[in-house]
């Protein structure tokens, strides 16, 4: 017989099935691979569910997981049985016989292919469907949990007299509801339209009828719901209205309704949805009518309103009666803005008083006198003197400290000194030799702290230190010493096996100790070990014998993550720092409750109004934002992490934040009351940065009271670049104990300057009372500075500083070799109705690589000193040396004349033969060839001065040029002698 199959005629070759052994070998590995897939994605899970459990937190890893399993399966199954039902109702009211067209036979096909396996594409559709919709729902978590344990703000806002809670809280799920809705009617349109086509209800070039009557009904309450959904949201858009943000030009961004939003589009919103509640109606009415006509016009109409109503009226309104008289439209508008905005991110109790900029007094005694109250100056900069205590106090190359150190308080004889800390902690980068065992099981722990003073230093310009040595000594008292937990610490470790680890090393070799800590993960169980293999992909835990009894692994180290982790509706500050709090090391971890829809607060995004000098050059200390834009911001919670123990620990900081209140009703227990703080860790609790420098950026603006000056933008002001490097980044706030004009004691406070908008005079002074556990906590003030009196600001002090001719000569002899000088924080301080500057100066000299605190920086009313002490530069711009503080006038460019006489010039050459020995000495680290370097300057400076004093007195007052009253500039500081010299 011919082959009908169309191939070529003769024997044809038949495939055998593969042997049972084969098939045996391949279900099995099937098998296999399926436990496999299983066994990863249960060692996740498991792994999570250790380490929530480790840190008793494992209510937190419950609560979030069933309610984004109870959102999957619900979403999932709404969607899944919407989109699924829609398509077996379009199959049950196919039309019984198809009209006979070149269309219908073409469609024959597919209904043909299709039929035998109707039920799996139905069920494998609805299913991917269903899980897209569950994987997206699941996602909504932290809504649903706000909005189903949501408490009153007790504040209501000025245009719907609604709480504030229903805008955050409940419109963000109403709006998800919403666009699921949408998602569900659209999909189930969809689906039931092409089903429909597949078995002939619609047609389109088939003659008759487009659509059967069935499918016209079943349709037409799709398209109903969907309009009805559409006339939903035109609802909702009315309250949307008062969270919406838009660009306005008087002030830049904006949040809530303007005088065409109450006017133009509040009034659209309420006649759209009116239309389309119609239209939808007329949709439904096709049941009965069976005709397209009328829902077609309707739906035409809603279209067109919704441009003539809701786009050009709005437009109209803007430009014929806003603009013409704008400040008067809008001033009502602003003053709810203004109220809301300084409502949500506390700042509406901001003191702003006028400071004159200028000194009040001329008594020069009483201003040197009130320099030295009015605040403790730290010349110690904790983001530049890292490596010196790297150098210095590091001790083990298996051991460093974060780039960044910090400023706390510490109490020494009854007083509180501003004192800059860091952890001495593990960097593996420096062990001897790296491996598995080295890694994670030896090399496991930092030990101790080292502090020093922030108000001096030593002769040789380093720190102070008050903490020291390894093991630490010093104030601090006894503490548990090792760090198992730190900002460093990224890796895991496994440790309390059999196991010995590196404790430190003294003069008699090194220390072993084993972890005698509750924290981590037990793994003493095969299904634990297999499980962290899987999870972090490294199969020796599963059969290494340096795991036995006792072994835990730790990980999930930086105190950052830790909090994250426990508390993930937490805003994490960019700055953890350490403290010895009693008998333990705490590091301390400052959470903020946020949320996008505080009615008529303008928003702010955490990443960039967070950003500044410091985050550009250590991104470890960048904000850990939930939600990166805000309109509310509390600091709600403190936290602390045990650097021993990893023990986290959520206190309650805002007793009245109801975002915190919502979220404890989330999550009972999680949060320990305020009072349960003990007093040991209230002493070191402080005002924290990225909190404040979200306020700076809000009070640039939102200082003004009234809607006038805020719509004129006249007294918009910026947060000023650092001047002290080239960055172009914005300048960190800085902690500084000091007094404000009128206190009369000092305050450890956070402080900034800000400046005009476009240039560098200075607009005003800012500080906030950080000192945890006082009256005054979080009192923040503005010196403002007059507007019609340029004030220089930190650019132009920075600027003087440089272009000061015995300064710059001073700094470029300094840099001379391979040395490299280092600006300090520029410190502003308020004083007698002037403003102090100061600054110190490090050189990092030559092999030498950590930078020496050589000289400080001070300018007050236009007189300038550069000294090598804080008490030197303030003797002598005030006066109190007996040189002249004159700020020298604006003709004065040339320095001043010097003598030819050869004695003083070889006294001069000695200084700088003196001068250059020095140096090399430092270079080398030659500390006493360095100080008898330092004699011998000093003495050739004193030998330069009395031969001039000579040259001087012999010159009479006739004399050429010279001043017998004053001393050489280099006269009275070693290291001066470069601008004498040069002089």
């Amino acid at each position: 017989m011919p082959d009908r199959g169309g191939g070529p005629s003769g024997p044809r070759m038949r495939v055998g099935r593969p042997s049972r052994r084969v098939r045996t070998l391949l279900m099995t590995l099937g098998v296999l691979a399926v436990l496999a897939m299983a066994f990863v994605m249960f060692a996740g899970f498991w792994t999570d569910w250790l380490w929530y459990r480790s840190v008793s937190y494992s209510s937190v890893f419950t609560t979030t997981l069933w309610t984004k399993i109870g959102l999957f399966f619900v979403f999932g199954l709404l969607m899944a049985t919407a989109v699924g039902v829609n398509i077996w109702l379009a199959h049950r009211l196919r039309p019984p016989l198809s009209a006979m067209s070149m269309e219908q036979q073409s469609l024959d096909r597919y209904r043909m292919g299709v039929a035998p396996y109707k039920k799996w594409i139905l069920l494998g559709l609805t299913s991917l469907v269903g899980l897209i919709a569950g994987a997206s729902a699941a996602g909504q978590w932290r809504t649903w949990l706000m909005w189903v344990n949501g408490v009153p703000f007790n504040q209501k806002d000025p245009q719907f007299h609604l709480d504030v809670s229903f805008y955050a809280f409940d419109l963000p799920w109403y709006r998800f509801l919403l666009g699921f809705g949408f998602a569900a009617a659209i999909l189930s349109l969809i689906a039931a339209a092409l089903t429909h086509y597949l078995y002939g209800g619609l047609r389109v070039t088939s003659p008759g009828a487009r659509a059967t009557a069935a499918a016209t009904g079943h349709l037409s309450v799709l398209l109903g719901i969907f309009v009805t959904l559409k006339a939903v949201a035109y609802w909702l858009d009315r309250y949307g209205l008062a969270v919406k943000s838009s660009d306005f030009k008087a002030t830049g961004n904006w949040t809530g309704l303007r005088y065409v939003d109450a006017n133009a589009y509040l009034p659209a919103k309420t006649i759209l949805f009116c239309i389309a509640v119609i239209c939808a109606l007329l949709f439904f009415a096709t049941l009965w009518r069976r005709t397209w006509q009328l829902p077609v016009i309707g739906f035409g109409l809603m279209v067109l309103s919704a441009i003539l109503i809701g786009g050009l009226y709005p437009a109209i309104v803007q430009k014929f009666q806003v603009q013409p008289n704008e400040q008067a439209k809008e001033a009502p508008y602003v003053e709810k803005n203004l109220k809301a905005t300084r409502d949500a991110y506390g700042i509406n109790g901001t003191e702003v008083t006028d400071y004159p900029g200028t000194a009040d007094t001329q008594d020069k005694t009483k201003l040197r006198d009130d320099a030295d109250t009015a605040a403790s100056i730290r010349l110690l900069d904790p983001n530049i003197v890292s490596p010196t205590f790297q150098q210095l106090q590091q001790v083990r190359n298996y051991y460093a400290f974060p780039s960044n150190l910090d400023v706390d308080r510490y109490s020494k004889d009854g007083k509180d000194q501003d004192t800059v800390i860091g952890l001495r902690e593990l960097n593996l980068q420096g062990i001897p030799k790296n491996n598995w065992i080295n890694d994670h099981f030896r090399y496991t722990h930092g030990f101790g702290v080292v502090a020093a003073k922030g108000t001096s230093a030593d002769a040789e310009g380093r720190p102070e230190f008050t903490e020291y040595d390894l093991p630490s000594k010093g104030d601090l008292g006894d503490y548990q010493q090792r760090v198992y937990y730190g900002e460093k610490t990224s890796q895991y470790s496994i440790v309390g096996g059999p196991q010995k680890e590196i404790d430190y090393s003294d003069d008699s070799g090194e220390k072993t100790t084993s972890y005698r800590g509750k924290s981590g993960v037990s793994l003493s169980s095969p299904i634990n070990r297999a499980a962290y293999a899987v999870a972090f992909s490294e199969p020796q835990i599963l059969y290494s014998g340096a795991i036995g009894d006792g072994s835990r692994i730790l990980y999930n180290r930086t105190p950052k993550e830790r909090v994250e982790a426990v508390a993930p509706w937490l805003t994490i500050d960019g700055d953890a720092y350490p403290a010895v709090v009693g008998n333990k090391i705490e590091w301390i971890v400052d959470a903020y409750t946020t949320t996008n829809g505080y009615p008529y607060a303008s928003r702010t995004t955490l990443g960039d109004t967070t950003a500044d000098s410091l985050t550009a050059a250590n991104n470890q200390r960048a904000v850990v934002a939930q939600q990166n834009q805000v309109n509310y911001i509390r600091n709600s919670v403190k936290a602390t992490v045990d650097a021993y123990t990893g023990k986290v620990t959520l206190y309650e900081w805002d007793t009245k934040d109801p975002v915190l209140k919502t979220w404890k009703k989330a999550f009972p227990g999680t949060v320990k009351a305020k009072g349960d703080i003990p007093q040991a860790l209230m002493d070191h609790l402080r005002y924290p940065q990225d909190l404040f420098k979200v306020q700076r950026e809000l009070l640039t603006r939102y200082h003004v009271k009234d809607a006038e000056t805020f719509l004129s933008g006249s007294e918009v002001w910026q947060v000023p670049d650092d001047p002290t490097n080239k960055s172009g980044n914005a300048v960190p706030p800085y902690y500084l104990s000091m007094k404000m004009p009128g206190e009369q004691s000092q305050a450890f406070s956070l402080t900034t300057t800000l400046t005009p908008n476009g240039r560098d005079n200075l607009s005003a002074f800012m500080s906030v009372n950080a000192e945890a556990g006082t009256s005054e906590y979080g009192r923040i003030s503005i010196l403002k500075l007059p507007t019609g009196r340029a004030v220089d600001g930190p650019t132009r002090v920075q600027s003087q500083f440089n272009s000061e001719p015995s300064i710059a000569e001073s700094i470029r002899l300094l840099r001379g070799g391979d040395s490299e000088v280092e600006y300090g924080n520029l410190l502003t301080v308020p004083l007698d109705g002037g403003l102090l500057y100061v600054e110190p100066v490090y050189v990092r000299g030559g092999d030498l690589k950590y930078p020496l605190l050589r000289k400080v920086l001070v300018t007050y009313g236009g007189a300038t000193a550069f000294e090598d002490t804080l008490e030197a530069a303030l003797d002598k711009v005030f006066g109190a040396d007996g040189s002249t503080t004159e700020p020298p006038d604006k003709d004065e460019t040339k320095p001043p004349p010097t003598s030819n006489d050869p004695t003083v010039q070889e006294a001069l050459d000695d200084a700088q033969t003196a001068f250059e020995g020095g140096q090399e000495a430092l270079k080398k680290g030659d500390w006493e060839a360095y100080g008898k370097a330092q004699k011998d300057l000093e003495d050739a400076l004193q030998r330069a001065e009395d031969a001039q004093a000579k040259v001087d007195k012999g010159a009479g007052s006739g004399g050429g040029g010279g001043d017998g009253d004053k001393k050489p500039e280099a006269s009275g500081s070693p290291s001066s002698s470069p601008s004498a010299a040069a002089d």
